[in-house]
């Protein structure tokens, strides 16, 4: 694997937690608490690992040039692009402080928290791997 296989990796983690939270939300219904917490807890771990190793492909690999999309689809890419970065960047705090209050016990407040911050989390796993599906050519550039 080489350091241009990043961006696949980075799907893969994305998917992973999409699965992830799926599954733990499907836990907590079934009322499996152990359960529910070690999938929330590998799907936060997973996010952090998609986080640094994008960072890394598009800061170190990349040097900062932008990903551009110019195909017939473009408008839609661009519409999910956007509303995928802005839903990232809510969803970190968002996550972390929906785990630290499961965590140190405040589970009202959990639960209030995680009503938003599941299908926010969820939306932005998955539009991450179909925006890598975009770039890698499912949706022809024209």
């Amino acid at each position: 694997m080489s350091e241009y296989d990043l961006p696949l990796l980075n799907a893969i983690l994305n998917g992973s937690a999409a699965v992830l939270l799926t599954f733990g939300y499907a836990a907590i219904r079934a009322k499996q608490v152990r359960l529910h917490k070690a999938l929330m807890l590998t799907a936060l771990a997973v996010s952090a690992m998609f986080l640094a190793s994008y960072l890394y492909y598009h800061f170190a690999v990349r040097h900062g040039k932008e990903t551009t999309y110019t195909g017939e689809w473009s408008r839609v890419f661009y519409g999910l692009l956007i509303s995928h970065i802005l839903l990232a960047i809510v969803t970190v705090p968002m996550a972390l402080i929906t785990a630290r209050l499961a965590l140190v016990g405040r589970f009202h407040r959990h639960k209030k928290l995680a009503r938003w911050t599941l299908p926010i989390w969820l939306y932005v796993s998955v539009t991450g791997v179909i925006v890598y599906l975009f770039l890698r050519g499912l949706y022809p550039t024209g």
